[in-house]
């Protein structure tokens, strides 16, 4: 009778550690899978930012500083087909995925990725990747609601806090203060032009209804109260004091991953634009 538990035990014991390894097997390989496929697109964009051939650089637009005069160019929309203008960096990338509005990097850190949006579907890219398969690292996205090109007055970007550290999963590095002090500012373009931002504020809140702040729902302020009270209510919750703020006017990024310490938790990292 013993032997036979014991029978029992090892095939459970056995059964339970296939089904791991099978896991952790197919998780590495995604990761690496993933890893592969941005690289290949942020070593697409690096080398449309090298100096041409001449080493000469371009003009400036005087309309629109920091914009080179012919370093938009004309690429064509791979879902509808229109003709579009858009930064020479970006264009390769752009023609692969129409979807893409926009790439994001902090220097010194693993984020260097598109952001995608796709408003008319609700969490398009939080299971697919760039290629628009399924993958369980997502893609960083932009919430339905807002818009780069208008811009709205808050932009939140989600991305999924990953073990291997892709997508936002280094974002939980900026809990520490020193590490964001090393790392304020952000790159965020969008298909059309260069911005810089400064991060103002990192705070944690909970998802759970009813009992966290809601902030990806501040899309747009009606007026200059509500505008200040987002903005009170994020360092009210802030992990520490940077010192930063933001006035009515300003334009934000939010930056969203999950966050472990509290039930359904979120990590939230607010930038403003400075250029």
């Amino acid at each position: 009778m013993k032997r036979w538990i014991l029978n029992v035990l090892i095939v459970i014991f056995a059964a339970i550690f296939l089904v791991s390894g099978y896991f952790l097997v197919d998780y590495l390989l995604e990761s690496k899978k993933t890893a592969d496929l941005y690289g290949n697109l942020a070593g697409m964009v690096d080398n449309a930012t090298q100096p041409s051939e001449g080493g000469e650089e371009n003009p400036e637009d005087p309309s629109n500083p920091g914009i080179t005069i012919d370093s938009l160019v004309e690429v064509t929309n791979s879902d509808t087909g229109e003709k579009e203008m858009v930064l020479r960096e970006y264009a390769d990338v752009y023609e692969l995925n129409s979807h893409t509005v926009g790439w994001i990097r902090i220097d010194g850190t693993p984020v260097n990725y598109p952001v995608m949006h796709m408003p008319e579907v609700e969490n398009y890219y939080l299971y697919r990747d760039f290629n628009r398969e399924n993958n369980n690292h997502g893609c960083l996205y932009i919430e339905e609601a807002c818009d780069v090109y208008e811009p709205t007055d808050n932009i939140t970007i989600y991305g999924h806090w990953m073990r291997d550290k892709s997508m936002f999963g280094s974002l939980q590095s900026y809990k520490d203060e020193e590490y964001y002090k090393q790392h304020q500012i952000i790159q965020f373009d969008t298909m059309k032009e260069h911005h810089t931002y400064e991060i103002i504020c990192v705070f944690r809140t909970t998802a759970t209804k009813g009992k966290g702040f809601v902030y990806n729902q501040f899309v747009n302020a009606a007026n200059e109260e509500e505008f200040n009270k987002f903005i009170e209510t994020c360092h009210s919750l802030e992990m520490f004091d940077t010192g930063k703020t933001a006035v009515y006017g300003d334009k934000l990024i939010c930056l969203s991953t999950c966050e472990y310490s509290q039930t359904n938790g979120r990590l939230a990292i607010v930038a403003k634009r400075i250029a």
